[in-house]
Parts: C-alpha cells; sequence; structure tokens
C-alpha cells in the first residue's frame, strides 16, 4: 500500500517504522527538525509541510494513496486532514483524536468529518487499564473475537508457584495454550519443554476464564477480591474513563482528584465511585485512605514523573499493584525497572488499534507484545487460506516456525487448536509470531 501518515510524533513515527518495510509511507510534519530525523531513522519519504493543505497532500500523492493515517497530538487538525483528503480522493482515513466527545459524533454518523475510522487515545487507555486491573501481575492484556479470547502478557515472579516448571507443568487449564516466552531480547515460541524461569515474560492466549485462573494461580495472592481496593489517582480524562468502566463492571473504585471544581463534577458523573479531594503526594491522606490495602493503585495524572512517584510511593506504603499511564515511550520500560507493575503508554495503544488496518487488509485486531517484539493476530480464513480445510499439522509445514495458532473461534465457541485440529473457512484465529514474519504469515493466511 502507498500510505500518507501526518504527525511525525511517537505514535506517527512509530507506525511509519512498522510499515516502511513492506509498504510506500509518506510522513508529513510541520516541524523540520522531525522530518530531518526520520529521513536518518525510518525507510520512508519524509516531508515538510502542513498535512490539511491539499496541495501538500497532492505533493505527497494523495491520488495514489490507499490509506491517510493522521496522527498530530491536535484534534482538529486530524480530522481537517481527513477532510482534506477526502475532497480530493476516495482514500480511507484514519484519525486519531483524544475527546471521547468527537468520537460519540463520528459514531453517530460514520460519514462525519470526512474519516472513515477514529481511534480515541483516552478511551482506549482506560479501557487497557480496566482489563489489566482484573489480572494480577500482567503486562499487558487485550481482548479478541468479540471479548471470547483473551491474552495476557505476565511476569513470572520469583517465588510463583510455576517459577521454574516447564509449560507443561504449568499448563493445567483446558481453553489456554503458552505461546512465547520472552527474556531479556530473545522471543521464543513456547513449547511443553520451555521453563518458566522467574524475570521471564509468559504470553497466553485463551477464554477469559482460564487466562484469569492462570493468573490467580501465577500470583494466588493478588486477585482483588474487593471493590474499595481499586483506587485511581487523577481525574484526567483517563482517570475517568477509567472510573466509569470500572463501575460498568460492577466495581466501586476510589478517584483521588486535587481540583475542587473537577472533583465536584466527577462525583456529580460516577455515581459507584468515591470521589476525594486531595494531593495524591499527602503521605498522611494516604495512610488515612488506607492505600496500604489497596489491591490496584491506578496513577492516571498528566505528568510521567508524578505517576512514577506516586506509584512507588503507593507501592512502598503497601499497595498490592501499581498500574501507571506514560506519556513518553522512551520511558515505558524505566517504569517497570523501577518497580511499576505496568506501564501504559497512550500512544503505543493508540498505534496499536491503527496497525491492524495494515496487514493486508486481513487483520481484525492486532496486539504488539512487549514492545513490539512479538504480535498477535486475529484473521479470518477464508477459502483461498493455506489453513482452509486442513489440520494444523498438516498447515503449518508451510508457515515460518516462528508463529504458533493460540487459539479458534467458530461463532460463539472458542477452540484450542491441537495437531490434528481442522480449521474451516470462516474460523477466526488468534496467532502469536515474532515480528519479522508478519508480513510472511498474513499473505499465507
Amino acid at each position: 500500500m502507498r500510505v500518507i501518515i501526518i504527525g511525525a510524533g511517537e505514535v506517527g513515527s512509530s507506525i511509519a517504522d512498522d510499515l516502511s518495510d513492506s509498504h510506500e509511507v509518506v510522513v508529513i510534519d510541520v516541524d523540520g527538525e522531525r522530518v530531518d530525523e526520520l529521513t536518518y531513522s525510518i525507510d520512508a519519504l519524509p516531508l515538510q509541510g502542513d498535512g490539511t493543505s491539499v496541495s501538500v497532500l497532492e505533493e505527497a500523492g494523495i491520488d495514489e494513496a490507499d490509506l491517510l493515517i493522521a496522527s498530530t497530538d491536535n484534534d482538529e487538525t486530524n480530522i481537517v486532514a481527513c477532510s482534506a483528503a477526502k475532497a480530493v480522493t476516495d482514500v480511507f482515513t484514519i484519525a486519531r483524536v483524544k475527546k471521547p466527545d468527537l468520537l460519540d459524533t463520528w459514531e453517530r454518523s460514520h460519514k462525519a468529518f470526512g474519516v472513515d475510522f477514529m481511534v480515541c487515545t483516552d478511551l482506549l487507555t482506560a479501557q487497557a487499564i480496566v482489563t489489566i486491573v482484573g489480572l494480577p501481575a500482567a503486562r499487558d492484556a487485550d481482548p479478541f473475537a468479540g471479548g471470547t479470547v483473551q491474552m495476557a502478557e505476565f511476569e513470572i515472579p520469583e517465588d510463583s508457584p510455576v517459577t521454574g516448571h516447564t509449560v507443561e507443568e504449568a499448563d493445567r487449564f483446558d481453553s489456554l495454550t503458552f505461546v512465547g516466552v520472552i527474556s531479556d531480547d530473545d522471543v521464543e515460541i513456547a513449547s511443553g519443554e520451555t521453563v518458566l524461569s522467574a524475570g521471564d515474560y509468559v504470553v497466553v492466549i485463551g477464554s477469559p476464564e482460564s487466562v484469569q485462573g492462570f493468573a490467580g494461580e501465577l500470583t494466588p495472592d493478588e486477585t482483588p477480591d474487593s471493590a474499595e481496593r481499586i483506587v485511581v489517582i487523577g481525574g484526567s480524562e483517563i482517570g475517568y474513563q477509567t472510573a466509569r468502566m470500572l463501575e460498568e463492571r460492577g466495581l466501586r473504585p476510589r478517584l483521588v482528584e486535587s481540583d475542587h471544581d473537577r472533583a465536584r463534577d466527577l462525583a456529580e458523573r460516577l455515581p459507584k465511585t468515591t470521589v476525594m479531594e486531595s494531593d495524591a503526594t499527602d503521605i498522611e491522606f494516604l495512610s488515612r485512605e488506607h492505600i496500604d490495602e489497596a489491591d490496584v493503585v491506578v496513577s492516571a495524572l498528566t505528568h510521567d514523573e508524578m505517576n512514577m512517584l506516586i506509584s512507588l510511593l503507593a507501592k512502598q506504603l503497601g499497595a498490592k499493584r501499581a498500574v501507571a499511564v506514560v506519556e513518553h515511550g522512551d520511558y515505558v520500560d524505566l517504569f517497570e525497572a523501577v518497580g511499576v507493575d505496568a506501564a501504559i503508554n497512550p500512544r503505543e495503544v493508540v498505534a496499536e488499534e491503527i496497525t491492524r488496518f495494515t496487514h493486508e487488509g486481513r487483520a481484525e485486531n492486532v496486539a504488539l507484545v512487549h514492545n513490539d517484539r512479538a504480535e498477535i493476530l486475529e484473521i479470518e480464513i477464508d477459502e483461498e487460506s493455506i489453513l482452509a480445510g486442513r489440520t494444523i499439522a498438516d498447515a503449518m509445514d508451510e508457515l515460518p516456525r516462528e508463529v504458533v495458532i493460540g487459539a479458534i473461534t467458530r461463532g460463539e465457541e472458542c477452540i484450542i487448536p491441537r495437531g490434528q485440529t481442522v480449521v474451516e473457512p470462516g474460523d477466526h484465529i488468534i496467532a502469536f509470531m515474532k515480528t519479522e514474519v508478519v508480513d510472511a504469515v498474513t499473505a499465507a493466511l
């Protein structure tokens, strides 16, 4: 495909880097320094200019483009850029926005703004947080097949009951597949003999119940069992959406917000959430509110430094887990290295959502695993797929060794694949693979 990306920030650069190996990519940005950096770091054509200008879009080859992604940090710029592109061509447009109100307007009429697909950063981030909150020890988690299947990435604790066991010994769940183990920079396709060592990350795919069951076995003392034990720090849009989604799951979180007017507004909008007006760095307040008894503390402030400080403070006081929002992607590993259990970068979450449109048009869903070292794809099998009508054992001989099928969905049924499982047209397969074989796999499937 020919892809035009507007905005060379973290999201745009990440998507351009992912696509440049197999697609013709043009990146537009008004910042000349960013354009110069891309010239030497990514195999893409960088272009300095205003992405909302028709003349700039024409210079970028909009007439021949298959996809336009507007990913600047300004909602209005992204929407105008999509509208400008639609004025001169029928290119498929994707707009990234932060304001949920804009997403709501677009969902009421998919022709609104000239945008074919819209992703909302704050909503996606909140969804990622809520998914992880329910899984002790999870570093990452994503639903597939409309929630019928879930993937999760867990760090193996030193004192876990499964540490030192092989995958075969740890696999005691009927609807679960161990697909990968990540240690340092190495990604290993899991087999029965693979050993789960302390500090490694294991990736599993299966039914939500089985994933939850494995999470409880991995860290039996950390499963949240009380609504009062989830605390959200910060009434930002992400903090608000997180609390709202927790309420939808029947939970009653607590939320801490320092601004009086914002706290009052949130208290009115969140009937099942206890909203407290206070400075979350006040140790006396945290102690008085029993932060030490929290199962999960979510830091959703707008500054990375404050999110790190509060996460570490909560852990020091005795909170079991700390989940933090990290605006700068380069800080994710740092957060987790110093003791934050899960660091969620909104830009990475958005990049992941957008990436699913670029895998030969076939991927229904995509999850990027452990800083893009591997990917999980959901693909609907058609008559031309090498899997159609064949057993997995037979078809896998024609696929790269760096891929494993973790689950199959057939209607509402979740099937855990075995060698003699026959894949039928119309099935959805959820597969784990190393990043370097993604293009080969998607082409074959």
